[in-house]
C-alpha cells in the first residue's frame, strides 16, 4: 500500500528480500548498502535493524561496519520506504549539469554552487546527487566520493561506478588525494606557512545538529595553511587538509584565532555583520582544486574558479571595508 507524506513523496512497506552481492557492490559497508536499499528510512532505524539481527548476511548477524563481499547474500527486512519524492525544478537540475567540470566512464566532477547540499536529507529535498540523477537517467548509481558543506563552493567529485567509489575512498584513506581550499579569514595572518595539527571532536547538539570542537579527545586532524594575500583586516589563505574531518578547516582556523569570514557557526558574529554589510552573505570557503591518480596511474587535477560572489567581495567589498575602517 502507498501513502503520501507531507513533503509530497510516496511511501510503501517493502517485503523481505534476499539480495546477492556482485563484484560491483563488493567492498561497500552494510549500513551504507542498506541506506541505498531502504530509501527514506532514518539512519537510526537502519542501525536498529542491524543491532536486532533483522538484517542477515549469509544467514548470520553482522556489525554496521561489515564490508560486503562478492557472493554474499543479504536479507533485507521489511520497512517503510520512500518510493518517490516530488521532483526537483527542471531549471535547478539543468543548471547543475552546466557546472560539470569533467566526466568519463567512472567519474563526474562539478563546480558545486553555494547553498546546495551534496545530497538530500535533514530537511533538504534535493541535493547535488538528486539533481544530477533527475537531469540524467544514466546517473542512477552516482555516489559521493567526498563531501562539501552546503555553503562551500567548488570542486566536488562523484563516482559513476561502485568500483571507482571504492578505489577513490581508498586513496582518500591513504592520503593520496591533494585538496586545496581558499578561505578568507578575519584578521591579519602572521604565522606564515603552518601545519595546524589539532584533534577534532564531533558533538551532536539538540535536533541532531553537528558541532565540532578542538579537543584532545577527538580524532587526529591536520591542515596545512599558507598566506595567499593580506588585506589588513582580512587574510586570504590557502588551506590543504591532510585529513577529512567534519568542518575541519573551519574549526582549525577558528582555533588559530582567525575564523573564516561569514561563518555563522564558528565565526565572529560582529565581524560577520560587518562583512555582510559590504556584500559577503555566506561562508568564504571555496574548494579550489583536487588532484589524484586514476586507475592507470595518470594524475588527474581539477580546478574550480573562485565563485562570483566571493570574487566580487574581494574586488569591491574588502576594499570598501578597509576604506570605512580608515575613516
Amino acid at each position: 500500500m502507498q501513502e503520501k507524506s507531507a513533503d509530497g513523496s510516496k511511501t510503501r512497506v517493502t517485503r523481505v528480500r534476499k539480495v546477492p552481492i556482485d563484484a560491483e557492490r563488493a567492498g561497500q559497508r552494510i549500513d551504507n548498502f542498506l541506506r541505498g536499499e531502504l530509501p527514506g528510512v532514518p539512519k537510526g532505524r537502519v542501525y536498529r535493524l542491524l543491532r536486532r539481527g533483522e538484517v542477515r548476511v549469509n544467514g548470520g548477524r553482522v556489525r554496521a561496519d561489515y564490508k560486503l563481499k562478492e557472493g554474499d547474500e543479504v536479507r533485507v527486512p521489511p520497512a517503510l520506504v520512500r518510493t518517490g519524492a516530488a521532483p526537483p525544478a527542471e531549471r535547478l537540475a539543468s543548471e547543475m549539469l552546466d557546472r560539470v567540470l569533467y566526466e568519463d566512464k567512472r567519474l563526474l566532477v562539478i563546480d558545486k554552487p553555494t547553498g546546495v547540499a551534496v545530497h538530500g536529507g535533514s530537511g533538504v529535498s534535493h541535493g547535488v546527487i538528486e539533481l544530477l540523477r533527475h537531469a540524467r537517467t544514466d546517473l542512477g548509481d552516482l555516489s559521493l566520493v567526498h563531501r562539501l558543506d552546503r555553503e562551500t563552493s567548488g570542486c566536488l567529485v562523484m563516482a559513476k561506478r561502485r568500483s571507482a567509489l571504492r578505489e577513490l575512498h581508498a586513496r582518500f584513506r591513504e592520503g593520496q588525494v591533494e585538496k586545496n581550499y581558499l578561505a578568507l579569514v578575519v584578521g591579519d595572518w602572521q604565522y606564515g606557512e603552518q601545519l595546524i595539527d589539532v584533534p577534532l571532536l564531533v558533538q551532536n547538539r539538540k535536533g541532531g545538529e553537528r558541532h565540532v570542537i578542538a579537543s584532545d579527545k577527538g580524532k587526529s586532524a591536520q591542515t596545512r595553511v599558507s598566506l595567499s594575500r593580506t588585506y589588513g583586516i582580512y587574510s586570504l589563505l590557502q588551506c590543504a587538509p591532510a585529513t577529512g574531518r567534519t568542518h575541519q578547516i573551519r574549526v582549525h582556523l577558528q582555533h588559530a584565532g582567525h575564523p573564516i569570514a561569514g561563518d555563522a557557526r564558528y565565526g565572529d558574529a560582529d565581524a560577520n555583520l560587518q562583512a555582510k554589510k559590504f556584500g559577503l552573505s555566506r561562508l568564504f570557503l571555496h574548494a579550489q582544486s583536487i588532484a589524484f591518480a586514476d586507475s592507470s596511474g595518470n594524475e588527474l587535477h581539477f580546478t574550480a574558479p573562485l565563485a562570483d560572489d566571493l570574487e566580487r567581495f574581494l574586488t569591491s567589498g574588502v576594499i570598501e571595508a578597509q576604506r570605512q575602517r580608515r575613516k
